[in-house]
């Protein structure tokens, strides 16, 4: 079968929250115009407010040569939103009704050649690509929080999914920077969200327990784990803990404490008690400082980590994809 790598060059984003706003930053500083369509009030305004507080970052990531934060244009309607597009990335609330709904509205109306990606962090591909008269074009490409700065991008294929579908999502989003994750096989939540739910369950049960304020929990990730896992992720940084002999060493060591109940894996309850532990922590955490001031310094902090990143972090047999 030729694989049809025809260039994308016309983009939209249906729905414009945090994610959908994250990637039309992206896009647009890629250099891309992009179309965008969501019915609440007041999308518009929200979305080129959220392009002016990412554009400092872009800059300093660097911009195409062509982009421009003026270049993104509001549709009344999906059809006029996605009707040209050759990718649309859509990105409604988590509610699998909702979901596939707007799914079938896009796919009723786009171009039959078009990619429709959705930015879902928990539904499967197959499920999302039931009722659809094209289910071959649609894929998960599910990012993380700023998508205009973070480059993973989880790409899930459902069981209808043409190969040459994945095949020119990979290259496109390789093309706007990102670091593309074929995910092998669909399942609830793909892979890193699964990892970070499990480490978050932990946290509420500590937390729930009162073994551990959130603030304390959060200074354990910084000044120790996620120092290491930026550079090396969970595999190396245990593979270099086994000393000479690597993961071997690790594996024959300290693998019997995996049988201790060290961890709760569910989740506790969420009781009103709960919540209020951990909304007054992280308020107090965060003190006066708004949130508008945390994203900007994150932002700053991740661009400086991820240049430091790519200095030091050279992937041993690297498999190109």
């Amino acid at each position: 079968m030729t694989v049809n790598l025809k260039p994308i060059k016309i983009l939209a984003v249906i729905g414009t929250g945090v994610i959908g706003n994250g990637w039309i930053a992206r896009f647009l500083a890629q250099g891309y115009k992009v179309g965008a369509f969501d019915p609440s009030e007041g999308a518009e305004e929200r979305t080129r407010l959220a392009i002016e507080r990412a554009w400092p970052s872009l800059v300093q990531m660097g911009l195409a040569s062509n982009a421009s934060a003026d270049r993104v244009i509001f549709a009344s309607t999906i059809e006029e939103a996605v009707m040209d597009a050759d990718l649309i990335q859509e990105n409604v609330p988590e509610r699998e009704e909702l979901k596939k709904s707007v799914l079938q509205a896009i796919d009723r109306f786009a171009k039959p050649e078009a990619i429709i990606a959705s930015s879902t962090s928990g539904i499967m591909p197959s499920v999302l690509q039931e009722g659809l008269h094209h289910p071959e074009r649609l894929i998960v490409a599910h990012p993380f929080n700023p998508v205009y700065i973070l480059p993973l991008v989880e790409l899930v294929a459902g069981h209808a999914t043409s190969p040459s579908i994945m095949e020119r999502a990979k290259l496109f989003y390789k093309a706007v920077e990102m670091k593309p994750l074929i995910i092998k096989k669909e399942i609830e939540g793909h892979v890193a969200d699964r990892l970070m739910e499990a480490l978050w369950r932990e946290s509420l049960h500590l937390v729930n327990d009162g073994i551990a304020t959130t603030e304390e929990i959060d200074a354990s990730i910084i000044y120790g784990a996620g120092l290491r896992w930026a550079q090396m992720g969970p595999f190396l940084t245990f593979h270099l803990a086994g000393g000479d002999k690597g993961m071997r060493h690790m594996l024959e060591q300290f693998g019997p404490a995996l049988k201790l109940p060290w961890t709760k894996l569910e989740a506790p309850e969420l009781t009103e008690d709960l919540k209020e532990k951990v909304i007054e922590g992280c308020e107090t955490h965060a003190g006066e400082v708004s949130i508008a001031d945390l994203e900007e310094r994150r932002n700053e902090f991740l661009v400086k980590l991820l240049n430091l990143v790519e200095e030091y972090w050279h992937e041993p047999n690297k498999v190109t994809v």
